[in-house]
């Protein structure tokens, strides 16, 4: 079965668009929780234009379920995952001025500074993932993802999610799924799944490990209520057998 970490970036903007605390981000958590996830998504950004520090201390102190802390690897965010120690950190390519995540780390490139980023992080107990996209990596160069010392990768889906029927697609998130698999390397995933492209998703391949879901699960909540959202989401999670 495929865990499912819900994001909650999405209630924090429509928190923050008043100013005040409606709706309450933890509150909302432990509701999401309730029907179902395994674990919650948070990716700061220095302006805290969605998630805010003091709402993460304020999770990590409530939740009963693993937490997972998106973002680039700055020394102010490394300082944070010290604080907070968190379960899980994945780390993203984004630079602080992105709208959102919108590529994988480039290791030919990004080697020192991702292996650098990883070794810090270990030592505050937390799982280590790292965005890739398998258009990157090839038979020749995917060893660069177990040198960085990471404990899973996250692959980032928004190229399958905007083709999920491609073929050719579906066979390099595959391939690189499978060859990093090999090497003991846990596989997450994110990045525009939704409830159209999911279970195309898991079904091609079942060894993943996590989905984060964010935006769609969120507007999809919207329509169906949380309750029934979650219950959709959870049961194609279910029917995965990694």
């Amino acid at each position: 079965m495929t865990k499912l970490s819900v994001n909650i970036n999405k209630i924090a903007t429509l928190r923050n668009a008043r100013g005040e605390d409606n709706p309450n981000l933890l509150a909302m958590a432990l509701l999401i929780i309730k029907h179902g996830a395994d674990g919650i998504t948070v990716h700061p950004r220095p302006d805290e234009r969605h998630i805010r520090k003091q709402d993460i201390f304020i999770l990590k102190k409530n939740l009963n379920v693993e937490l997972n802390i998106e973002g680039f690897p700055s020394d102010d965010f490394i300082n944070l995952i010290h604080e907070i120690r968190p379960a899980q950190v994945t780390l993203v390519p984004d630079p602080p001025h992105v709208l959102t995540s919108n590529a994988g780390f480039k290791l030919r490139d990004d080697f020192a500074f991702v292996s650098q980023a990883i070794k810090n992080i270990k030592k505050s107990g937390a799982r280590v993932s790292i965005f890739v996209d398998p258009k990157d990596f090839n038979k020749n160069n995917y060893n660069l993802i177990r040198d960085t010392g990471t404990d899973r990768i996250e692959l980032y889906t928004q190229r399958f999610a905007k083709e999920p029927h491609n073929i050719n697609i579906i066979q390099e998130y595959k391939l690189l799924a499978n060859l990093v698999w090999q090497q003991n390397i846990g596989i997450n995933a994110g990045h525009d799944l939704s409830l159209d492209n999911l279970a195309i998703l898991l079904n091609a391949l079942p060894i993943i490990q996590e989905v984060s879901i964010g935006h769609a699960l969120i507007c999809d909540a919207l329509i169906l209520g949380m309750a029934e959202t979650m219950r959709r989401y959870r049961q194609i999670c279910s029917q995965s057998s990694n």
